[in-house]
């Protein structure tokens, strides 16, 4: 079954979900398919109960951080009273947001993987996706990694809690602006090592 195939038969079993079928350039050619947060769990329980999509072997999180896209573009102007078409660069903030990836499979059928994605609204406050852990079990652990290191809130998760940093880590490792700290309160490392660090960390501040 073919990722188009699989979208038409979503959008006709689950009303008003927004599909997007990502194109992955690459020569593994592995396309995935984005489904708003709003829809997922119905999305998602339909491709376990009537598509046969009865494995869940992997969830991992990306972080896409806000970034400025610059293109030149073709202005009419008026120069010394003769329009002329001049170049200009345009200039575009696309805001961030924290992804969720889940691979699939079909154990009856031997179909898969099937990436299906999903993002948060933002990377601050709007954070929030369902959890699929309800429908496929094998999530749970990888739902509360992508929460402890990405930050993703995961609602209807049956036992959301840090995995690998310990409950009082307010950050969150995996997100491409988080700065490691000079030291580690549980694990004190060589004074000559933190030293170095806090130095490099001093020219930096200074810097800005």
């Amino acid at each position: 079954m073919d990722l188009e195939t699989i979208k038409s038969t979503l959008e006709a079993n689950v009303p008003d979900c927004r599909l997007e079928v990502i194109v992955n350039p690459s020569p593994s050619g592995q396309h995935s398919l984005l489904v708003d947060a709003e829809h997922a769990f119905a999305v998602a329980s339909f491709l376990r109960s009537s598509a046969g999509f009865n494995y869940c072997s992997n969830v991992t999180g990306i972080d896409w951080p806000a970034k400025e896209l610059s293109e030149k573009v073709k202005v009419k102007k008026i120069v010394d009273g003769v329009e002329t078409e001049i170049d200009e660069v345009s200039k575009t903030m696309i805001p961030g947001c924290l992804e969720v990836v889940y691979h699939l499979f079909s154990m009856s059928e031997k179909i898969g993987p099937l990436p299906l994605r999903m993002r948060t609204q933002d990377r601050a406050e709007g954070v929030h996706l369902p959890s699929l852990t309800p429908v496929w079990r094998s999530a749970e652990l990888q739902e509360r990694e992508v929460f402890d290191l990405f930050g993703v809130v995961f609602d209807g998760h049956p036992d959301l809690r840090r995995l690998l940093m310990w409950d009082e880590f307010e950050d969150h490792p995996m997100r491409r602006d988080y700065v490691n700290p000079d030291d580690y309160e549980y694990e004190p490392t060589a004074h000559d090592d933190v030293l170095q660090r806090a130095n490099q960390h001093r020219s930096t501040v200074g810097e800005r």
